[in-house]
């Protein structure tokens, strides 16, 4: 009888599991080892607990990192298609959304943890919670992983899918980096990704909760770097809404790499600049006596008025449209199309839905997710210098490269 591989899978998030699931159906002995009381806590999160599990337009250019290219192999061998299918098999049936982006039939992100302890249990797939591994030892006859209470396992391979140190809450807190670190891989700079951003200015309690539809542009030595549309919501520290979320990465770069960085945000941006110029001009000259700040009300948010006329310099905002200039018309008209924040940070580890930034992808076979410094090592997910945009393509990099990682584990 030929013995069975054993695979131990450090960390039972999405890309564990798959991990596990996939080594067990190759026909290894699979056990997980989590740190938290028990697994999938971060899978309930997502998508608002809604959980948008892929995105069918899943390529290359919606990921991130020194080498995003390095992603090609893994998305190619497990696609959102077989994501899809993957699931539909369990029991989970899925609808596609705007964008592209899939969620279950219903609406649930349990749904995944309940097919999933189901799975784990038919293919007797061993979970042991509460477990943290201090320690990972390799030698001739495979690795032995300490956890912190003392009791030892032994495996013939490992996959490290400890996820990063986004979202805290969930037990992500890097320590997959110190174990990574320990066996000789080298760790690029990691930083919040998928995040609020933090922004100068002593008006912002003036306008919390206010929202937008417009664009967000991310600004290096006045070159725009990073784009996106949709709402766009403002905060007492700053922005946040789904194109602040997506463009926060870029953001994050820079400030990490020391570098200035402004957001731009276009108030107005489904109007071209010189027809909103003629509108501007038409309400000051069909209403001239109505006051500046007044004009404006049924054209922008009425909370934004005084706070933007100031910042564009208008000093009297009860002043009789009519008795504008040219100039004070024009900086009404700039300041919706361009208005620019210098960005002072980003709201960090705890409200970060991804990690930029981890093992270097340098140190491993893309084709096999296992470590090219240790022999019977693999990483899967999140750990990895690659992180996806907002809309699903995340946990589909978390499902195609535990589907890799535990194929090639397993054999």
């Amino acid at each position: 009888m030929v013995e069975k591989n054993k695979v131990i899978v450090v960390g039972g998030g999405a890309a564990g599991i798959m991990s596990a699931i996939t080594a067990a159906r190759c026909g290894a002995e699979v056990t997980i080892l989590e740190k938290n009381p028990r697994i999938g806590k971060k899978i309930l999160a997502t998508g608002n607990g809604r959980c948008n599990f892929t995105n069918i337009y899943t390529d290359l250019e919606h990921y991130n990192g020194k080498n995003p290219g390095f992603a090609k192999s893994a998305l190619s061998q497990f696609t959102a298609q077989d994501a899809i299918g993957f699931f539909e098999k369990l029991g989970v049936a899925h609808k596609v959304e705007n964008a592209g982006k899939v969620f279950p039939m219903s609406d649930q992100a349990s749904s995944f943890l309940d097919v999933f302890l189901y799975e784990l249990d038919r293919l007797k797939i061993k979970t042991i919670c509460n477990a943290f591994v201090r320690k990972i030892r390799s030698g001739k006859k495979g690795f032995v992983l300490e956890l912190e209470d003392g009791t030892a396992y032994s495996s013939d391979r490992v996959i490290i899918s400890t996820g990063g140190k986004a979202m805290p809450s969930s037990g992500s807190d890097g320590n997959g980096y110190e174990l990574a670190k320990s066996l000789g891989h080298r760790i690029t700079d990691v930083f919040p990704s998928l995040v609020q951003i933090m922004l100068e200015g002593s008006f912002f309690k003036r306008i919390e909760g206010v929202k937008i539809s417009g664009t967000a542009e991310v600004l290096y030595r006045n070159t725009v770097v990073a784009k996106d549309s949709g709402d766009i919501l403002f905060a007492n520290y700053g922005v946040s809404g789904p194109p602040v979320l997506q463009v926060s990465r870029k953001a994050g770069e820079l400030l990490n790499e020391g570098k200035e960085a402004y957001l731009k945000i276009t108030v107005i941006d489904n109007i071209p600049e010189k027809e909103l110029r003629n509108m501007i001009e038409r309400r000051f000259r069909t209403s001239p006596e109505k006051t500046v700040e007044f004009s404006l009300v049924g054209l922008i948010n009425k909370r934004l008025i005084p706070v933007m006329l100031t910042e564009a310099g208008i000093k009297d905002l009860k002043q009789p449209s009519g008795s504008l200039s040219d100039k004070d018309r024009e900086r009404i008209v700039n300041i919706l199309k361009d208005w620019r924040f210098k960005i002072r940070g980003t709201k960090g580890w705890t409200s970060a839905q991804a990690t930029a930034g981890g093992v270097d992808t340098d140190d491993v076979n893309p084709d096999t997710m296992e470590s090219r410094i240790v022999k019977g090592l693999y990483f899967a997910g999140e750990i990895l210098d690659i992180d996806g945009q907002c809309g699903g393509f995340n946990l589909q990099w978390a499902w195609s490269s535990g589907f890799v990682a535990g194929k090639n584990a397993a054999m």
